[in-house]
């Protein structure tokens, strides 16, 4: 036997049965030969065959947990996956389900529903408030499909009148039988957390030991701070919510309690926000709650909050999402707090930023650097300075330990297997010379300011925006400035670098590559949609727009002013009008719009929202589309615009590693500085076809309801292993002769292959051992 000299030696010799042990350790929920629910025939649309596994992995973990998420791309049927399992789920027996979603995708959540689930009834919930324009819809408002499309007719009601039991023993009783069927409420994000106006609420004594000081309503006392008591200015000149813990009233000691400082403004519109108002007065009047969207719930907002709200008011919850990552493993945190509260707190983890530092330390990557200036003088030691970064990066761990038993993954591949090419490329442009020496002068005064500013926020703000603006806009930008706070706190402004203007008339470089790569694609009959981020003050896309008319292609500019209900529409008028080339910031069409019409994608400016770098590239790829699909993305080499785009590369990685892909090319090839699990897995991979057994299972599958669904498969583009990610408590009822359908992604498991989804389960015991990881080595170019 050969001798083995290091990890990449043992696991390429010892492959088969590393991904033998994993398929045998970790059996799937629901695997691709179980019977689906007979329920499902029920459905007024069939499910594709990898709907099917998700849509039965999603209704077997709830019948063990309360939360799930379904991580698919665009376009292969979150909504779909969602209403079946809750018809799987609830077993025939009415539910009442709440989806909370983007205000765009309102109707179509409606619409989907009508064209789904049978007999379903839809509500809108419009507002919770006392008066408002009579000629605008306000409550709970049914509504039903009418040729196409979703009008407001049937029951009109609202949510204070939902909260009565009346006669009958409990709200929900006397809903039911109101509705003796299924019932899905659908509230916009927005509308969701839209509460009450609220101000200040604080009392100024005229008489006594606090006449004419601020003090609280409830304990009469002064309000202390570390920096003194608060006045009437302190509580004017900020919009936050200001509240006070209480432990003694006057002299007296009692119990510790909260004491907002703040009310609701009767001088304002009465209202509530929805979510609010269910969590407090319907709880458990909800069978299953949907947020779709997810990635856009986990910051610090009123409406990620609602999330944690409808976590804990309804009895199961399922998130929706393409993009569940975004390059750092903190990512997930506000998520998975207020997914799965009593976890995260088992764990030892904390709601707020000590235990988001805790999270990234055990999950993420952090960078320390230490700082030693040389001694002043012989007698005293240099100064020692340390500070620790965000970096890239994720531990497998997370998959592990949060992702493997809640996440089902599901690919556009899994769902349709005629899919034409998809194609990235990363376009670096030499700048023109005298761009080259005024760019590289700004970078150097930038780098002085820095240098004497160290750790000045304004300036790293003004440094990532000039250096990323400046090259496609060189003119205009004026002097730039930062702002630093004296001792006694008050502001200072203090100049950092002054920009030079370059003439305005000339065609730059990475504009005459974009006009050639425009030119190239409208020769072959294909429609062009270029993002651009910068759209504002300093508008970027005015000036393509006007560089691409003066060189006679038709194009239009999309503007943030256009409703996001009435952008399909904008794009249709459009194109009826003969529009070659589309220009929007990438935003804008991040979510509920298929661009099918424009297969080649130009990112002129990608900005460092990998959410929506990787929503908006998927607008075109997904089904129904018949061209081969371009990505292309454009920078100038050496700059910050490259920078950039490396480090969402890695981002990228990231973010691909913890949903099952590894991606060889495309845009994260500009950083391969991978991890070593990354590493091992892409040898273990690449090299040795783990999950070979799976695309087998999966071919045969997909053959069989390609005889229902007119599906084929060519040999050239098998689909390939997934992730079957399926939460089992279990040992497999027999030894794994037979391959899993749904390839395996934690500690060593490596599947090739596209991916369709679902849901394992470990024992707190492997947990600790589990590591996720797998590639794709034929189809390496995908964003999920």
């Amino acid at each position: 036997m050969n001798q083995l000299s290091d990890i990449y030696e043992y696991m390429r010799a010892h492959a088969a049965e590393l991904g033998e042990r994993i398929l045998d350790s970790y059996p799937a929920l629901h695997q691709a030969d179980d019977p689906p629910s007979p329920l499902l025939n029920n459905l007024l649309r069939q499910p594709f065959p990898a709907q099917t596994l998700a849509i039965m992995g999603l209704a077997k973990r709830w019948v063990r947990a309360r939360t799930a998420n379904v991580v698919a791309e665009c376009g292969t049927g979150k909504t779909l996956i969602a209403l079946a399992a809750m018809h799987v789920h609830s077993a025939g027996r009415p539910f009442s389900a709440l989806a909370m979603v983007p205000p765009h995708l309102v109707g179509k959540w409606a619409r989907e529903a009508f064209q789904t689930v049978p007999h379903i009834r839809v509500f809108l919930i419009d507002d919770l408030r006392n008066g408002g324009m009579t000629s605008a819809p306000h409550g709970v408002n049914e509504v039903r499909l009418r040729r196409g499309g979703i009008v407001r007719e049937g029951l009109k009601t609202s949510l204070t009148d939902l909260r009565l039991a009346k006669h009958f023993s409990s709200p929900r009783r006397r809903w039911e039988s109101l509705c003796p069927g299924p019932g899905l409420f659908v509230v916009g994000r927005e509308r969701a957390k839209l509460g009450y106006f609220w101000r200040h609420a604080y009392v100024v004594p005229r008489s006594g030991r606090q006449r004419g000081c601020v003090v609280n309503p409830e304990s009469g006392e002064i309000i202390l701070t570390d920096d003194g008591r608060l006045t009437a200015a302190d509580f004017a000149k900020t919009k936050t919510k200001i509240a006070e813990v209480l432990s003694q009233c006057g002299d007296k000691p009692r119990r510790r309690h909260h004491a907002p400082l703040w009310q609701a403004d009767n001088h304002k519109i009465a209202r509530a926000a929805p979510v609010d108002f269910i969590s407090r007065h319907l709880h458990g009047f909800f069978d299953y709650a949907v947020c779709d969207e997810l990635h856009q719930l986990a910051g610090d907002t009123a409406q990620g909050n609602a999330l944690g709200t409808l976590a804990a008011c309804s009895d199961r919850i399922v998130g929706l999402t393409g993009t569940l990552l975004g390059g750092y493993a903190d990512d997930l945190y506000n998520i998975l707090f207020r997914q799965q509260a009593a976890r995260m707190t088992g764990k030892g983890y904390s709601w707020g930023s000590a235990g988001r530092a805790a999270f990234a330390a055990d999950y993420g990557v952090l960078e320390k650097i230490t700082r030693i200036e040389p001694a002043e003088n012989a007698c005293s030691d240099g100064k020692i300075s340390f500070s620790v970064r965000r970096r890239p990066g994720a531990s497998p761990l997370l998959f592990g330990e949060f992702l493997m038993d809640s996440c089902a993954f599901v690919f556009l591949e899994d769902i349709c297997d005629a899919l034409p090419a998809y194609q990235e490329d990363v376009i670096q442009v030499a700048m023109d010379e005298p761009m080259a020496a005024a760019y590289a002068r700004l970078e150097a005064n930038i780098g002085d300011a820095l240098k004497d500013h160290r750790g000045n926020r304004s300036v790293l703000s003004v440094m990532l925006n000039a250096l990323l603006l400046y090259p496609d806009h060189p003119y205009g930008l004026g002097d730039l400035w930062g702002v630093e706070r004296d001792q006694t706190g008050a502001r200072h402004k203090f100049h950092i670098a002054e920009t030079e203007d370059l003439p305005e008339a000339p065609i730059y470089s990475k504009e005459r590559r974009l006009l050639e790569e425009i030119r190239s694609e409208l020769a072959e009959g294909r429609r062009v949609q270029v993002f651009a981020v910068y759209t504002q003050k300093r508008d970027v896309t005015s000036r393509l727009e006007r560089i691409l008319r003066e060189a006679g292609i038709s194009c239009a500019v999309m503007r943030s002013q256009i409703e996001t209900a009435k952008r399909e529409e904008w794009y249709e008028r459009r194109l009826k009008e003969g529009v070659q080339v589309f220009i929007a910031h990438p935003k804008l069409v991040e979510t509920g719009l298929d661009l099918l019409f424009a297969p080649t994608l130009i990112f002129y400016e990608s900005g460092y929202s990998l959410h929506t770098l990787r929503q908006a590239s998927r607008r075109s790829w997904r089904i129904g589309q018949t061209q081969d699909v371009r990505v292309k993305f454009l920078c100038y080499e050496n700059t910050m615009q490259s920078s950039c785009l490396r480090l969402m590369g890695k981002k990228l990685l990231v973010a691909l590693t913890m949903e099952g892909k590894f991606a060889g090319e495309g845009l994260q090839t500009l950083d391969r500085d991978e991890d070593m699990l990354s590493s091992m897995a892409r040898e273990l991979v690449e090299r040795n076809g783990i999950g070979e057994s799976a695309d087998a299972v999966w071919r045969q599958l997909n053959a069989e309801h390609g005889k229902l669904f007119g599906l084929g498969r060519q040999p050239a583009t098998e689909i390939k292993t997934g992730i079957r990610e399926e939460m089992m408590n279990q040992q497999p009822s027999s030894p794994l002769s037979a391959p899993v359908p749904c390839g395996i992604l934690f500690d060593a498991s490596f599947s090739s292959g596209s991916i369709a989804n679902l849901v394992k389960e470990t024992d707190r015991e492997n947990a600790a051992r589990i590591r996720s990881r797998v590639d794709i080595p034929e189809q390496g170019l995908l964003f999920p």
